[in-house]
């Protein structure tokens, strides 16, 4: 019998969810984003596979995502308890799979490791029980690693099951953008073409040395093995630790003065310590997002000089932080994000996956 990995990624998660509550609305397109109200200032969490016909996206800004829907779209608020709670159940269901190694890595997403001759066989006992227990689908990627069962996923949507191995990856991805790859956005993707290349392929041929001067030595070297589909083997059940809380708020107005910016960072930065704080963990790091009118995101972080436990170094850190923002700029969006010390479990720090950032 041989190892595999398997990733379980739900079928427009948030959007089903929805539809699961409210029947009526099968077939509908589903945008849910923000308080939804599309007059407002938001963005589309998820948006239904009938929306995205319409090109409605995540990330979308609700406004542009009214003006391609259809009459019939319906708009919703995003409720993160119900998705957190079927969040919870899909997994739960996924554990009672024998001989799994489950590792969640998101809401509507795990990797399962499984040792089995009939890895399909294992992949949909998966689907059937999330269906049976949450009346959910999901679509699952398998293969020999992490980074091409994730891959492998997006070739089984909707509701599929896709292999993804050494065997067939140049076959399958060899002439895709490397956009396709996972990890690579359109960034790494520009920097990529600058020297010519394009496809997973080219790549994959790509000189080392080459991608090490673009992309620093650990970075060039992942992005190389990346074009042979190469990436880690081992699904790792510890239960997941935040490792940080944020907050953030679109404005309806935008913010005019250095005023309003200090109230707002010190609200949003008092209430990321207070969540940081109930898990009982001292913040490390302070990081401020702002949106710029019209549609300009930057970032900025600060390490602390030590570990805290008060708000008020909280709320100073992050206001410190606001003297690197452009004070001539209104401002639509302000975040607040504090890092805190991991966990110890067993003598080890507790496995944290990168779930999002502000």
């Amino acid at each position: 019998m041989a190892d595999w990995v398997l990733h379980v990624d739900m079928d427009q998660f948030i959007a089903a969810v929805e539809v699961l509550r409210r029947p009526e609305l099968a077939g509908l397109p589903l945008i849910v984003g923000g308080r939804g109200d599309p007059t407002e200032r938001a963005v589309v969490s998820t948006a239904s596979y009938e929306a995205r016909a319409f090109g409605i996206g995540s990330g979308m800004p609700l406004k542009i995502a009214a003006r391609k829907a259809p009459e019939d779209a319906v708009f919703l608020p995003v409720d993160h308890d119900a998705y957190e709670a079927s969040s919870a159940e899909v997994m739960a269901a996924l554990r009672t799979l024998p001989g799994v190694v489950l590792e969640v890595i998101g809401w509507d997403e795990c990797f399962l490791g499984v040792t089995t001759d009939d890895p399909e066989k294992t992949a949909r006992g998966a689907q059937a029980a999330v269906l049976d227990a949450t009346g959910l689908h999901c679509s699952v990627g398998i293969g020999d690693n992490r980074v091409r069962a994730k891959i492998a996923t997006e070739f089984g949507k909707p509701r599929g099951v896709f292999r993804l191995t050494g065997e067939n990856w140049f076959a399958v991805m060899g002439d895709k953008p490397t956009r396709d790859l996972w990890g690579v956005g359109p960034k790494v993707q520009k920097r990529l073409g600058a020297h010519g290349i394009r496809t997973v392929r080219e790549l994959a041929d790509a000189d080392e040395e080459l991608l090490v001067s673009e992309f620093g030595p650990r970075m060039g070297v992942w992005y190389h093995g990346l074009g042979s589909g190469l990436g880690p083997r081992v699904v790792d059940p510890t239960p997941w630790a935040a490792r940080s809380h944020s907050r953030e708020t679109t404005y309806q107005q935008n913010l005019t003065t250095s005023e309003q910016v200090r109230d707002a960072l010190t609200e949003l930065a008092g209430h990321a310590f207070d969540d940081c704080a109930a898990e009982g963990r001292p913040v490390v790091r302070v990081h401020i997002k702002v949106r710029y009118a019209p549609f300009e995101t930057r970032t900025f972080g600060h390490k602390l000089d030590a570990p805290t436990t008060r708000r008020d170094d909280v709320i100073a850190a992050a206001l410190a932080l606001a003297a690197t923002m452009d004070p001539q700029r209104e401002v639509r969006l302000l975040g607040v994000r504090a890092e805190m010390t991991m966990p110890e479990v067993d003598g080890s720090t507790e496995r944290t996956p990168v779930r999002g950032r502000i």
